[in-house]
């Protein structure tokens, strides 16, 4: 039988406790999620940015809110999505800013449209998206939706 001694202790605690606190809670996230709100936990959703996948929290703000932030904010970040974020979507959105990069809490909802005679694929940095969109010949169209978001980028995706 191994002896312990007290620093392996203290590891093998931190974790149990990190497990447990892990589990706790992913369970009052699908809890949420289960009720339908969007707003907390239930309005996360993971997000590429630069290739790396992260989680994000997010809450639309409302038309005349949106309207008066596009109007007067010229440092809203933008989030390129596939479909309304009120709406499941077919591919991971890609954000164009994270915290020490740029960052601002309010986020212009851009569609991406992919043209005729293009595969429809993921994207994973602004980078892509906007190269796709660029040229003589897009792959990509961008659709402004007018509508902004208050997202927050809560922490790496839990893998």
């Amino acid at each position: 039988m191994k002896n312990y001694n007290a620093s392996e202790n203290k590891a093998t605690l931190r974790i149990l406790i990190i497990a447990c606190a892990t589990a706790l809670v992913g369970a009052f996230t699908v809890s949420l999620a289960a009720q339908g709100s969007k707003n907390g936990a239930a309005g996360q959703m993971p997000a590429f940015y630069d290739g790396e996948l992260f989680t994000i929290n997010l809450k639309e703000l409302s038309d005349t809110a949106s309207d008066s932030t596009i109007a007067n904010n010229p440092s809203v970040n933008n989030i390129y999505v596939s479909n309304d974020l009120d709406d499941e979507q077919d591919f991971i959105p890609v954000i164009d800013a994270i915290q020490g990069d740029g960052f601002n809490p309010l986020w212009h909802q851009i569609l991406v449209v992919f043209n005729e005679g293009f595969t429809p694929h993921q994207f994973f940095s602004d980078d892509e998206v906007l190269a796709a969109a660029a040229g003589a010949n897009p792959e990509i169209t961008l659709v402004d939706t007018g509508e902004v978001y208050r997202c927050s980028v809560v922490g790496p995706k839990q893998r």
